[in-house]
Formats: structure tokens, C-alpha cells, sequence
């Protein structure tokens, strides 16, 4: 009798998992409750809801049929970060063509031979560094370009994108001087701006710590072993058409304009969302000039830099594509009007909670409800104000709901399809979701607890406003 053949199930496309969690939301609608809070603009201009103000809705059941067009919708709000990722990947198509990165990343490789531990720490903090202030999809363009030195260390791709998500998850989350989140929290919860600083920074210590030990550790394992990377053999093909497009190892004076103009072109996007406040579509023509003057410094015909950006272009088309439909499951549940009842029901069972364990429940609380509203100040202005008054009822300190809401919505944008920052840097980098998630799942596991453990320190200390 011949042995039976083992049936291997293959994971969904991330499109079809986007489709399927559209298709979960649109049930959701016929499950839960439509209900709503009243909405008022406070004192400071910021607007919110009234927490006491709750009532069930006539239900507005939604339909399968409407998916095509909350699909549209999702696409027409998520346009300049579509654009961002088409033009970005047509300026890197340039650069990449150039020859110039393949120059770059062989020195590099050279130069941080038997040293490359210090790379990933140092570009890791870098990115932290910057997303304490300004938000991950900004470097979405420059997923491809930390892939191709990861490859050229002898990691994978998983290696070169963490080293954007990873460290822009600490920076983000950890909400240290985060206008988007901490300061619109503060302002709803009426607490001295930038105040609690000092336990936030000390949060962004521990998470880096434990963070990169975490990749370290996965690195070294992909170095000694490449197959048991979850991307091998997507990564034998991107290495394939490096070697193809990159030409000689030798830098020349060409080489070293197009790298300059690139390194220009990174300073110019964080330095305007710093000090500038730009927006995506800011950085978008940032990218656009980058294209055009990396072909130029690379010798390039205006026929040959129109190529490269279409054929550029054409790589991102996925991930743009999965931006757009990700945006739409939040329509359709805002559509449906469960979403007030979603963060309602929540609030309610922390009423229940054991004290020692509030903090940690409000962390997962705020992760559960970020996977229906991804918005970061979206979700302050749905979260805070009921979260807030819940806080004072039960010993908890305003300034460690407002922590607890960093993590949760910060920390759970590394594993939710919805995220456009995820998503968006995938996609870049050619990385399935699927494939990710073999990565993130116990890492994220090890953020849950390294959170809670932080939460409960906050509790403990009574982590107060200033």
C-alpha cells in the first residue's frame, strides 16, 4: 500500500486575506449592534466624543454587493500614500538601474564583513530614532534599498524590512514625542503636553533592547542557515535580478552622484516631516525629483529614466493594491455603525478587571480595536475620551491609559493586514504577508508581554502627569 501524499495547505494571497477580512466586517454589520457616540469639538479644538453619551442606531445592515465599492472608496482615501509607494518604486527602479546600489551595497557588504551586527543595530535605532516623531509609511520608498544590503550581508528580506517596521514600531509606539498619538491623548485628557516623557523613553530603552536581541538572534540563525528563512525562495529570485540589473562592483563618479542624490533625497523627506510637517504627498515629489536626478547623475536618456519608472511602478502595483482595499474594511464597518459599539462594549468589561491587571487589559483592548479603526489620532479621538473616564473610576493613572493606548495601537500595526505602514513596506519589499506573519507572531507575543510587564510598572509607580 502505498503511502498517502501529505496535502499541504497553501496560505491565501494577501489579497484574498484582505477580501475575506472585508467580508468578515461585512457580517459584523448583521452581528453587533449599530450604535454611536455624540461627537463635539473641546476646548482645545480637537474633536472627540461624549462617553456618556452611547445609544443604539437603526441598524444599516451592509451587503456583500457594496464590497466593489467600498474597495473604490478605500482607494480614492488612500491615494497619496498609493502615489507614494508607485513613485517611490519608479525613482528606486532608476537607482537601481543605475548600477550605483549594487556598487554600494558590495562596499558595504566589505566594509561591515564580520561586523554586521552593528549595522542592523545602528540603521535599527536610526529608524526608531526618526519615528519618534514622524510616521513609518515615510519610508516605505526605502524598503527595497534595506532588503538589498540584508542580501548582501547574507540575511533576508525579513532582515532588511525589520530593520524600517522593527525599529519604526519601537519609535512609533512607545509615543515619546508622537504629535499623531501622545500629544492629541494628552490634549484629550488635559495632561501638560510632552509630560510623562521620562517613562516613555525609558519604555523606548526596553522595547529596543528586547527588540533587537530579537532580530539578532533570527539573523544569526538565517546567516548560518538560509533556508529555514521563510523567504528563500523569493529571495533567490530578488538576488537573480539584482545581479541583473546592478552591473560592475566598481564605484565611479556616476555611482556616487546617484547615491549622494539618494541619501539627499532620504534627509530632504525626514527633515520636511520633522520640521516641516509635510505630508505624503510632500514626500511623493521628493521621490519624483529623486528619479529624475538619479537619471540624469546615472547618464540616463529622458526614455530610459520614463522606462525605469513605469517598469518601477509596475513592481509596487500589489502593494498598492492591498493599501487600497485594507482602508476599506474600516469604511464598511464606519458605514454600518458598529464601530462606537465595538469600543463601547470594551470599555465596558474593564469595570471587571482585577487591578493589577488594568493596564495590560486596556493594552489589549487598544490592539483589539485598532484592527477596526487603524488611524492612529482617529483612534485617540474614539479611544480616549472613554477610556479616560474608565481610568479614573478604576485607579488607573491618565498617563498610563495613555501608554497603553501607545502600545496597542502602535504595536498591533506590525501584524494587522489593515496597516497601511505594514502593508505598505511589504509590498516594497516583495514580502507576502503570509510569510511575515511566520516571522512576527511570537515576536509580537514577546511585545504583548514585555507591554504588560511595563504597564503594570507604570501602575505600580502610579505613573502620574509629569
Amino acid at each position: 500500500m502505498e503511502g498517502k501524499k501529505k496535502i499541504k495547505l497553501a496560505m491565501p494571497h494577501s489579497l484574498v486575506i484582505i477580501v475575506m477580512i472585508m467580508l468578515f466586517a461585512v457580517i459584523l454589520t448583521w452581528i453587533i449592534p449599530a450604535g454611536s457616540f455624540d461627537r463635539y469639538e473641546n476646548s482645545l479644538g480637537v474633536t472627540v466624543i461624549d462617553p456618556n453619551s452611547f445609544k443604539y442606531i437603526d441598524a444599516n445592515f451592509e451587503s456583500i454587493l457594496n464590497m466593489p465599492r467600498f474597495m473604490i472608496d478605500g482607494y480614492m482615501d488612500s491615494m497619496d500614500l498609493i502615489l507614494m509607494i508607485l513613485f517611490s518604486g519608479g525613482a528606486f527602479d532608476v537607482v537601481t538601474s543605475s548600477g550605483a546600489l549594487h556598487a554600494a551595497v558590495s562596499k558595504m557588504s566589505r566594509f561591515f564583513a564580520g561586523r554586521q551586527k552593528y549595522f542592523i543595530l545602528g540603521v535599527m535605532l536610526f529608524f526608531a530614532l526618526l519615528s519618534t516623531t514622524i510616521g513609518v509609511n515615510t519610508f516605505i520608498g526605502f524598503a527595497p534599498v534595506m532588503v538589498m544590503f540584508a542580501l548582501s550581508m547574507g540575511y533576508d528580506s525579513i532582515v532588511g524590512v525589520s530593520l524600517i517596521l522593527l525599529g519604526g514600531a519601537i519609535g512609533f509606539s512607545t509615543g515619546m514625542l508622537n504629535l499623531n498619538t501622545t500629544i492629541v491623548s494628552q490634549r484629550i485628557a488635559e495632561l501638560p503636553l510632552y509630560s510623562g516623557i521620562g517613562y516613555r523613553f525609558f519604555s523606548f530603552v526596553v522595547y529596543f533592547i528586547v527588540t533587537a536581541a530579537w532580530l539578532l538572534r533570527y539573523a544569526a540563525k538565517i546567516k548560518k542557515d538560509p533556508q529555514k528563512s521563510p523567504m528563500y525562495d523569493l529571495d533567490l529570485k530578488t538576488k537573480e535580478l539584482v545581479v541583473e540589473e546592478g552591473g560592475e562592483d566598481r564605484m565611479t563618479l556616476r555611482h556616487g552622484l546617484v547615491i549622494l542624490t539618494l541619501f539627499g533625497a532620504l534627509a530632504v523627506i525626514v527633515y520636511g516631516g520633522v520640521r516641516w510637517g509635510w505630508a505624503l504627498t510632500d514626500s511623493t515629489t521628493i521621490f519624483i525629483w529623486l528619479g529624475i536626478i538619479a537619471g540624469i547623475c546615472a547618464g540616463f536618456s529622458p526614455n530610459k529614466i520614463a522606462s525605469c519608472f513605469v517598469a518601477g511602478a509596475k513592481r509596487m502595483i500589489g502593494a498598492a493594491l492591498i493599501l487600497g482595499m485594507a482602508r476599506s474594511i474600516s469604511l464598511i464597518l464606519t458605514s454600518g455603525g458598529v464601530l462606537d459599539t465595538i469600543v463601547y462594549a470594551i470599555s465596558r468589561v474593564m469595570y471587571y478587571v482585577p487591578g493589577f491587571l488594568q493596564g495590560p487589559v486596556m493594552f489589549l483592548a487598544n490592539v483589539v480595536i485598532n484592527t477596526f479603526i487603524v488611524s492612529g489620532s482617529g483612534q485617540a479621538a474614539v479611544v480616549m475620551p472613554v477610556f479616560i473616564p474608565v481610568a479614573d473610576i478604576v485607579g488607573l493613572t491618565r498617563q498610563t491609559a495613555i501608554l497603553a493606548y501607545n502600545f496597542g495601537d502602535g504595536f498591533g500595526n506590525y501584524i494587522i493586514p489593515m496597516s497601511t505602514a505594514l502593508m505598505g513596506n511589504l509590498g516594497a519589499a516583495n514580502i507576502p504577508y503570509e510569510r511575515w506573519m511566520k516571522f512576527m507572531w511570537k515576536l509580537f507575543i514577546v511585545w504583548l508581554i514585555t507591554g504588560s510587564v511595563l504597564l503594570v510598572g507604570a501602575q505600580i509607580i502610579n505613573y502620574g502627569p509629569m
